[in-house]
């Protein structure tokens, strides 16, 4: 699955105990009603980062990944993180169509496209 939109914001690198490593990235959708959705970047993934900044438009490939806890009281709750492994950034500029140069074979400006030419078409 992939996200595309505006980094909003980028965290930094957090160490826990056991060695784990994850950094997060909001990223501002590009839809109608857009929204902020926190992507995190576990372990290697999270040098992914390094290579943008607050306000670029990117293209992000996402895991949704779920797990179950259970409270020492008992309750079940459930859990839902996206998880980044791919992260693509998108120039502004290339997703504009590019301008077409004039051809040679064109009329001149001013000149009467209905003018009859020389040729040899039958019409």
């Amino acid at each position: 699955m992939e996200l595309q939109g505006t980094v909003k914001k980028i965290t930094e690198v957090q160490t826990f105990a056991s060695g784990f490593q994850k950094r997060e990235m909001v990223l501002m959708t590009e839809e109608q009603y857009p929204q902020p959705i926190n992507i995190e970047f576990l372990q290697e993934k999270g040098d992914l980062l390094n290579q943008i900044k607050e306000g670029d438009k990117v293209k992000v490939a996402i895991n949704i990944r779920g797990r179950e806890w259970t409270s020492p009281q008992g309750d079940v709750k459930y859990f839902n993180s996206i998880v980044g492994w791919r992260l693509e950034n998108v120039a502004s500029d290339s997703n504009e169509p590019t301008q077409a140069t004039p051809s040679q074979t064109q009329p001149a400006q001013g000149g009467n496209v209905f003018e009859e030419e020389d040729d040899d078409l039958p019409f």
